[in-house]
């Protein structure tokens, strides 16, 4: 195995300061700095084959990205106040093996996973958004034997890209104990794959296919044009939006650059859901700001005693309604009907007055939010 298997899409030694993980902009973003990122015209393998051409934020299917997400789902519980992962998924996909008698090594060392989970709470949410950082299931999976093999140290080879890996690699997994979780999870993940989500991915795929070119022509004629500004003006201007099974509400969202962004939100079931994922891109590209304004309205301590954590689902969510109202006011209490849907709670025909009680946080930042969009919006 050669170094070649690698995309080289970037230069530098600024991927050492990558955050790899999930409360950098809201639960479900990270931003970082200039980092590898699949070459024009790649394409991913294992039945993503739709080619990186030339567009403006193109709707794109990833399976590498989904199965990633979908061992993390099969592993880990999920008790946020909007889930990190489609309501009932686990459960869905549990029952959908057992009817195919398909298990996999992810079934026999869950509990090993586990025990490692409970020593080192954060590989349970940062490294969920290792998969952006690389263009197929293959070339994760090979980049990471190689990292393991050299003890996580970036100086180990000589390839500049490959180094770069090393250092998007050892920011979430730093330690020899994490880096052996890192090896049993790919090898479990990559059991998983072949005994049984590859052949279900790609009969999902299949089966929706229509579904992904009507998520594009509503997000293409109406969604984007309405964010575009948005985007431009806090330096997310193009990406690739992926739809993905294992999401629903919680999207995870990765800032490489203004030019090269990736937003992952839920598949829709149905033509009736379509705006369903939509709403989730609204919350993913709001969460920014509304982290930067729980941080100017709080304090150290606050931060000490872990109150501000209790903010960031929510403000998140109140950041996605407040943008929309400013550029696509319509769509708003589809948007608060559908937040309060993941949480398990009813949804009323006018839900405002659930949406801001579920979804409370301190009017400061409230305020603090509406004012930066305001901002952000009314820039060049």
């Amino acid at each position: 195995m050669t170094t070649r298997i690698l995309h080289r899409a970037c230069r530098g030694a600024a991927a050492a300061a990558l955050l790899l993980s999930a409360g950098c902009a809201s639960a479900g973003t990270t931003t970082t700095s200039p980092a590898p990122v699949p070459a024009e015209g790649a394409t991913s393998t294992q039945g993503g084959t739709t080619p990186l051409v030339q567009a403006t934020w193109p709707v794109r299917t990833r399976e590498h990205v989904d199965l990633w997400l979908h061992a993390y789902a099969l592993i880990t519980s999920d008790s946020t106040l909007v889930p990190y992962f489609r309501r009932g998924y686990r459960d869905q996909m549990l029952a959908l093996r057992r009817q195919r008698g398909a298990t996999s090594l992810l079934d026999a060392n869950r509990a090993r996973l586990l025990e490692r989970l409970a020593v080192q709470p954060s590989l349970a949410t940062g490294p969920q958004f290792m998969p952006f950082y690389f263009a197929s299931w293959d070339q994760l999976r090979q980049v990471v034997d190689l990292f393991i093999r050299a003890g996580g140290n970036p100086r180990a080879t000589s390839d500049p890209a490959l180094q770069e890996y090393f250092a998007v690699l050892g920011s979430a997994f730093q330690s020899a104990a994490d880096r052996e979780w890192l090896r049993l999870f790919v090898q479990s993940v990559d059991d998983e794959s072949r005994k049984f989500y590859h052949a279900y991915w790609l009969a999902e795929t299949s089966a929706r296919a229509g579904m992904v070119d009507r998520v594009d022509s509503v997000w293409q004629r109406s969604w984007r044009p309405a964010l575009q500004r948005f985007l431009n003006n806090t330096q997310q201007q193009n990406g690739e939006l992926y739809l993905s099974f294992p999401l629903d509400g919680e999207g995870r969202t990765v800032h490489f650059n203004k030019v090269r962004n990736a937003v992952a939100v839920g598949f829709p079931d149905n033509a009736q859901s379509v705006e369903s994922v939509l709403y989730t891109f609204a919350h993913e590209i709001a969460g920014s700001v509304a982290s930067s304004a729980i941080e100017d309205n709080t304090t150290p301590a606050d931060r000490r005693a872990g109150t501000t954590a209790r903010y960031e689902q929510s403000a998140a969510v109140r950041a996605g309604a407040l943008l929309l109202e400013k550029v696509l006011p319509s769509a708003v209490p589809g948007y608060m009907r559908y937040y309060l849907q993941t949480t398990g709670r009813s949804a009323p025909t006018d839900p405002r007055a659930a949406f801001n009680s579920t979804f409370a946080v301190p009017e400061a930042i409230n305020t603090a939010i509406a004012r930066q969009l305001e901002v952000i919006l009314g820039g060049i």
